[in-house]
């Protein structure tokens, strides 16, 4: 399996290139997922929390910019739990914009999985760990997302949390076994054409870039963020709970959020507990620096691939880039192996 000839994942989804777009939360937004479209990949807006007014305009203005065929929606599942409002509204569009695909990550995908095969839209399932993969499987996965523990942003914790390297070929060689015609893509420290090709190699059909894009001139990411994470290399990301406390967000165990290590987090990182305890003063810091564009206070969401990113350029211009890099990698192997 490799870049030489068309993934399953390219075919399946009428791609160029076998990369998706992850759904950001707020940073996934419809002039990103359109860029990622018109580059032949799979775009995903980030309809996250589910918040209806923010999904309806990101998504409308995915459409808009790039047409029908290529655009998706990723929502956060035990959100939807609460409110599904935003998934119905992506679903009840007419034929020619409803969603290629849906993502859901992070809760039992099975209450919904029927909703969204009835619209015609592929569901995909972001996992963390093996035991999670049935319930994706029950649910009628069409593509399961193998997310890595380097991950920018919400995944497993440390305790729990797998790393891609060993979870892709491992569940690659599980679907293999019980399910063959799902597809896998790689999630977690995928930013150039070396870690996509190196993704391919262990068995995915290829690869969700999140922290890559992120890192892109269509972002919604904050630009001092941005420019942020040009400078930190891959040390300096950290994944904990104080961001989630901080943001008043009330994530379920066993999930938590990679972001950088800036001095806030740094000074609450070893104690939890009592941030959780008592957190006003904390919040507070937090609040003034994300309403002063201080990512000192703030949070920039990025995983352990920031050491692979130097600049911002246009996510059409990035993608061809991986792709090229990926592909001379490959060619190269196989030209090798076939001298050997």
């Amino acid at each position: 399996m490799t870049l030489l000839t068309p993934s399953r994942f390219s075919a399946r989804f009428g791609l160029s290139t076998p990369i998706a777009l992850a759904p950001m939360a707020l940073a996934a937004g419809g002039a990103l997922a359109a860029a990622c479209a018109r580059a032949g990949a799979l775009g995903l807006v980030g309809g996250g929390y589910g918040d209806l007014t923010w999904t309806q305009r990101e998504y409308t203005l995915a459409l808009q910019a790039a047409g029908t065929g290529r655009i998706g929606c990723g929502f956060i599942t035990w959100k939807m739990d609460e409110d599904a409002s935003a998934l119905d509204w992506v679903l009840d569009h007419a034929d020619a914009e409803r969603p290629r695909a849906v993502m859901l990550s992070f809760g039992d995908p099975r209450p919904y999985a029927a909703r969204i095969a009835a619209s015609g839209a592929a569901l995909i399932c972001q996992v963390q760990r093996m035991d999670q993969v049935p319930q994706a499987i029950e649910a009628g996965a069409q593509v399961i997302v193998a997310q890595g523990a380097e991950a920018g942003g919400h995944g497993m914790n440390a305790l729990n949390g797998r790393a891609t390297l060993t979870f892709v070929p491992e569940l690659a060689d599980w679907l293999a076994a019980h399910a063959p015609q799902t597809l896998l893509l790689a999630a977690g420290g995928i930013a150039d054409g070396r870690t996509l090709a190196a993704a391919r190699v262990l068995g995915a059909d290829g690869a969700l870039v999140g922290s890559r894009l992120w890192a892109t001139a269509e972002s919604l990411a904050p630009q001092g963020a941005k420019e942020l994470a040009l400078a930190t290399d891959g040390d300096g990301t950290a994944r904990s709970a104080v961001f989630d406390i901080l943001r008043r967000k009330h994530w379920p165990a066993p999930y938590d959020f990679r972001a950088l290590r800036n001095p806030l987090h740094r000074h609450w990182e070893d104690r939890i507990d009592a941030l959780r305890a008592a957190p006003e003063e904390a919040r507070a810091a937090y609040d003034a620096g994300v309403q002063a564009g201080d990512f000192t206070a703030a949070h920039a969401t990025v995983g352990e691939a920031v050491g692979l990113v130097r600049d911002l350029p246009g996510a059409g211009e990035l993608i061809a880039r991986m792709e090229a890099q990926a592909l001379t990698l490959l060619c190269g192997a196989a030209g090798s192996a076939h001298q050997l």
